[in-house]
């Protein structure tokens, strides 16, 4: 037996159901639409968490942001140069933005535009697409199913668009009209930008272009879009859009808010906020990939913060391996030197971690590490 492996044992917390929520469930909007002049005790974070609380970092500050413009020649080629760049923010930031990324300007602002109008849509509208924690899929305002929780101040769209028989146009929303159309041809170029960064990654670590592609599964991969709404705060500076924490799939795609900042990257042991460039994509590693890189590209704490004078849209698109395979680090990039950190385990164990316990920093990833 590897003597650095160890049993992986993931548990709900007592009393707990995935099937339901552990208490009723209050929209952030309808609550931010009442005119609110202090903030509810459920949202207030401990005082070691509230962005006031944390050094920042000089407003000049911001993530690596790279021209994918060249990236391959016609031949299938890398540039070089591109490539350095890419493999730098991945070890030093785990956050990039990319321009030139293949996706049209127009179809970015659409899809941003018609979640936007979704969330103005009437309230009994949206709650026909209500989800439950057991697979978060449709309208939610919570993440974890602990009792008695501090809450995040926001409202979310969770959906499918990979593997093929998760993806349930029903589940979708169909209003505005044109929003299935427009999220279906979005879903489609995001995941051929994956499959490019994916190449990248593979190629900057040694290995063969496909590795982590492989490792994903191939085609078979998974692939769903969070959309975030964070609806006006009025007491910003107790509450945060969306707790710390680092993405627990493969890599993840944001499409930001350009007119109003909110997320923000962890960088020695600073808050920085990121400042969207327009129509860039913000690029991170996620779990995943720190996993099968035996941590040579690490997935970064983020979170967001609110405003109390504007709301903010954004889509979090997550790339991420087919559920059932076991995923651990790559055997080239591990040696007696350099043994592995992770055990195995699929992307459906570790998701339930997640979904049981809500955002957590970089606990979930960190308690998985075996003892040298």
């Amino acid at each position: 037996m590897n003597k650095n492996k160890k049993e992986v044992n993931i548990q709900t917390k007592k009393g707990s159901t995935m099937d339901e929520w552990p208490e009723p469930i209050v929209r952030v909007q309808s609550l931010a639409e009442s005119n609110l002049s202090s903030l509810p005790d459920r949202y207030i974070k401990p005082a070691s968490q509230r962005p006031t609380t944390v050094e920042e970092a000089p407003t000049a500050t911001n993530i690596p942001i790279i021209d994918l413009q060249g990236l391959f020649s016609e031949d299938g080629s890398p540039d070089e140069a591109i490539m350095a760049k890419i493999t730098e923010a991945c070890r030093e930031w785990g956050f990039f933005q990319v321009l030139n990324h293949g996706v049209k300007p127009e179809l970015m602002d659409a899809a941003r535009e018609n979640w936007r109008e979704f969330f103005h849509l009437p309230v009994n509208e949206k709650e026909t697409f209500k989800n439950s924690p057991k697979t978060y899929e449709g309208y939610g305002s919570r993440l974890g199913v602990e009792k008695g929780a501090i809450l995040d101040w926001s409202d979310y769209y969770y959906l499918h668009l990979l593997p093929p028989h998760l993806k349930d146009f029903n589940k979708w929303p169909s209003s505005p009209p044109t929003i299935r159309e427009v999220i279906d041809e979005y879903g489609k170029e995001v995941v051929n930008l994956c499959g490019r960064i994916m190449k990248v990654l593979s190629l900057n670590l040694g290995l063969k272009e496909d590795r982590f592609q492989d490792a994903f599964g191939g085609e078979n991969i998974g692939a769903c879009l969070r959309v975030n709404y964070y609806p006006k705060c009025p007491r910003p500076e107790l509450a945060l859009g969306l707790s710390s924490h680092s993405d627990p799939g493969g890599m993840t795609i944001l499409l930001p808010d350009d007119q109003v900042f909110g997320l923000q990257v962890r960088k020695n042991d600073m808050w920085i906020t990121v400042k969207p460039h327009p129509h860039a994509f913000i690029v991170n590693i996620g779990d995943q990939i720190q996993v099968l890189s035996n941590s040579a590209y690490k997935s970064v704490e983020h979170r967001v913060i609110v405003n109390s004078q504007k709301e903010r849209v954004s889509l979090a698109f997550f790339y991420n391996p087919k559920s059932d395979i076991p995923i651990q680090p790559l055997q080239e990039l591990v040696s007696t030197h350099n043994p592995p950190l992770y055990p195995p385990m699929t992307f459906d164990q570790y998701r339930l971690f997640i979904r049981t316990q809500g955002p957590q920093g970089k606990s979930h990833v960190e308690s998985l590490v075996s003892p040298r």
